[in-house]
């Protein structure tokens, strides 16, 4: 029996280890640039946009956003614009984030009547809660403690939020940090180098059907774009005859273009968001043809405007006296949930929500009636009928 070495090295050659550069070294510690107005969700990771209302973008299944490659759909009863005003928002966010919009049906005009930027959205907030806390008032055992951030509790800086992708420069102070979302203004218009960037895909009868040439137009438009660029379709009143011929209606047009535009968005090297309007007191839920949009879309919710009539029922959904009160109901009939990749909660779908919309901001909020018991009116109302008091009760 014979025996042979084992300890033979596999190859003969030259092991020289290669030099690794200083800067390889760093640029591979360095994350990947991040996309201005992209950021992970927190749910799953996913890339999410901002909608440019920052309560609309907590709805949204837990995302903090609009994912890259959704269709959200916002219907609307009566004939007010709350759901234009959303839009806007929509595409003014899309602008200061220096994407690219397409705006479907409307004339240059629509993209000239933008609310104007305030800021980052976090900073209104900060204000606003500011001007709150002013107007709060403390225990008087407080009141000799100083003002709140003042002394030790003011010199703990606060921790870096998990999100946070900004990294230290190299004079060791760290840079700021790209807003995510931004606060605008109705009442101006907005005025930005981005603006340029809006592109207006007009409803003009053609040889081929008209919603063909728009789904063409687009997908020419995203091709020719860099690839790390991010878009957002803007589809204003979808179906509504001032914009479209009475053809557009009929299922079997409406239904493939509304596909062609999901193939257009699930593509892996499109970054493409949509949002929708729809009329229903032209369109209602009750059809068929508004049912298959809302299967062919990824996200649903429902503007219900308050009367003009029923003021006390709107005052009612304040919680304060210092909050605006609510101008209509919003119902969310679908969320952005993929339930056979994990990710996303639809726990807000069936909850009762309302909406304000203001100078600065579209607010979206629980709604609730006051109890009963602060009626004094219809309490003191109810004893001069011969009612008894409920303290008189016995159960």
């Amino acid at each position: 029996m014979s025996f042979r070495k084992r300890n033979l090295g596999l190859s003969t050659g030259d092991r020289t280890s290669v030099p690794i550069s200083p800067a390889q070294t760093q640029s591979a510690a360095l994350p990947p640039p991040a996309t201005p107005g992209v950021r992970p969700s927190p749910d799953d990771g996913r890339p999410t946009t901002s909608t440019g209302s920052p309560s609309l973008d907590n709805l949204l299944a837990g995302h903090g956003g609009l994912p890259l490659g959704k269709i959200l759909l916002v219907e609307e009863n009566g004939t007010t614009d709350f759901a234009g005003a959303l839009l806007r928002y929509y595409a003014a966010e899309g602008v200061v984030q220096d994407q690219k919009i397409h705006v479907i049906g409307m004339p240059e005009q629509w993209g000239r009547s933008l609310p104007g930027l305030i800021g980052p959205a976090d900073a209104a907030d900060e204000k606003s809660d500011k001007r709150k806390s002013e107007r709060m008032k403390i225990a008087w055992r407080y009141e000799r403690l100083g003002e709140f951030g003042a002394g030790v509790a003011g010199s703990r800086v606060p921790a870096t939020a998990p999100g946070d992708q900004s990294t230290s420069t190299t004079d060791g102070s760290s840079p700021k940090q790209a807003a995510f979302c931004h606060a605008f203004d109705l009442t101006k218009r907005l005025t930005h180098p981005s603006i340029s960037n809006i592109s207006y895909i007009p409803i003009m009868p053609s040889n081929e059907p008209v919603l063909i040439s728009v789904q063409k137009r687009l997908q020419s438009a995203i091709a020719a774009s860099p690839p790390n660029t991010v878009h957002r379709i803007v589809i204003p009143s979808l179906l509504n005859p001032t914009l479209y011929p009475a053809e557009v209606s009929q299922p079997e047009n409406i239904l493939p273009f509304l596909h062609s535009l999901r193939g257009l968005l699930s593509s892996p090297t499109a970054r493409v968001t949509a949002m929708i309007t729809l009329p229903l007191s032209l369109f209602p839920r009750s059809s068929g043809l508004v049912r298959w949009i809302e299967i062919l879309s990824d996200g649903v919710i429902e503007l219900c405007p308050f009367p003009h009539s029923s003021d006390a029922l709107s005052t009612s959904g304040a919680a304060t006296s210092h909050e605006e009160p609510p101008q209509g109901m919003l119902k969310t009939h679908k969320l952005p949930v993929l339930h056979e990749r994990g990710g996303g909660s639809d726990q807000n779908i069936g909850q009762d929500w309302a909406f304000t919309l203001s100078r600065k901001r579209f607010e979206i909020k629980p709604f609730s009636l006051p109890p009963a018991e602060g009626d004094k009116e219809a309490q003191d109302k109810a004893r001069s009928d011969g009612m008894p008091r409920k303290a008189d009760l016995e159960f």
